[in-house]
């Protein structure tokens, strides 16, 4: 019996259990390192982070610039809307007053022996049909041929407004549903963009902003006046971006408290009387093409492959624009940006 009996398990004891309990620690230890590793964020170094902070803002940017161009198609989507609403309202109160006026001599009509067909236009309860089914312009007399005629324009005209009027509903419905997209990108981008520069240090902070922006870079060489505009109107413009310095980055925004950078520069050029339009793709087509060897003060300059950023160039190898989410309107070299083109307003 005792040649079945189950061999006993050896336990290791002294020197050689300590041994293998490290082993077994050790190994436990490192697989966690390792599942651990595996969901970790990277590791960024400092100039890294900065990259990509630089491509979020850019896109932050692009996806600005395409919410204020769609916003300027919803205001006229909805100013559109407005005014056929307003027109339709209008002819159809006249409408409604021809039709009175021709039903007033239904009494008259009656007693004398029946309803003239214009009459019964006017109390029929769907003029339209009565107008397909019947001929009434060879059944009245001259004078009320012309009112059923009108009547009869009239209500093809509210038809036409109203039609119209759906279209614009449509297109500012569509505008809206745009809008919420840009602005989930816009929040998003810059979101993810803080996050990141939440892994700086204070000092890797202050010196991505001063490199970023330009912040105190050869100010004097561009102090208000060193430089002469080409015109009175350029002048106007410069001296409305060196006013706005300091004011907040706001995207979206035009004035007066804080701005964008296209924003500005349209704020800038309509306090000197010129009209531009809202976005830095529309703006850079707006006037005369200048190279950058050209450049003159009041000119706008522009960045990036999809003209996404725009500044006042005020002289001096020097701009003012409003950078990015988080900072302020100031003076910044053009060089810290890929140049991308300019244009002459006036």
């Amino acid at each position: 019996m005792a040649a079945h009996r189950k061999p006993r398990q050896r336990t290791l004891t002294g020197p050689a259990g300590r041994t293998a309990a490290t082993l077994a620690l050790a190994g436990a230890a490192t697989a966690t390192a390792l599942d651990g590793a595996a969901h970790a964020e990277p590791q960024l170094t400092p100039a890294q982070v900065k990259a990509e902070v630089d491509a979020l803002y850019e896109q932050a940017e692009t996806a600005t610039e395409r919410y204020n161009g769609t916003k300027v198609k919803a205001d006229k989507a909805r100013t559109a809307l407005t005014r056929l609403r307003d027109e339709a309202t209008r002819r159809t109160e006249r409408l409604n007053s021809s039709r009175n006026a021709l039903g007033s001599i239904a009494s008259a009509q009656y007693r004398a022996g029946g309803l003239d067909p214009a009459v019964q236009l006017a109390l029929s309860s769907s003029p339209e049909e009565y107008l397909e089914g019947a001929s009434l312009a060879e059944r009245a007399g001259s004078r009320q041929a012309a009112r059923i005629t009108a009547i009869r324009k009239e209500l093809a005209r509210i038809a036409e407004l109203r039609t119209r009027a759906d279209g614009r509903l449509a297109e500012l419905t569509a505008s809206q549903s745009e809008l919420a997209r840009h602005r989930s990108a816009i929040q998003e981008k810059i979101g993810a963009a803080q996050r990141l520069l939440d892994r700086l240090t204070t000092q890797q902070r202050a010196g991505y902003d001063q490199e970023r922006d330009g912040r105190g870079a050869n100010a004097a060489s561009a102090a208000p006046g060193a430089v002469r505009a080409p015109n009175a109107r350029a002048a106007a413009a410069v001296a409305f971006a060196y006013g706005a310095i300091g004011k907040p980055y706001v995207w979206g925004a035009t004035g007066p408290g804080a701005f964008d950078c296209s924003g500005l520069t349209q704020a800038a050029w309509r306090s000197a009387g010129v009209a531009l339009p809202r976005t830095t793709y529309t703006q850079i087509n707006t006037g005369q093409r200048v190279s950058r060897g050209a450049l003159a003060p009041g000119d706008l300059v522009f960045f990036f492959s999809g003209i996404s950023h725009v500044g006042i160039y005020v002289g001096g190898g020097q701009m003012v624009h409003a950078p990015r989410p988080g900072s302020a309107v100031r003076l910044a070299p053009i060089d810290q940006m890929p140049f991308a083109g300019a244009s002459r307003p006036a």
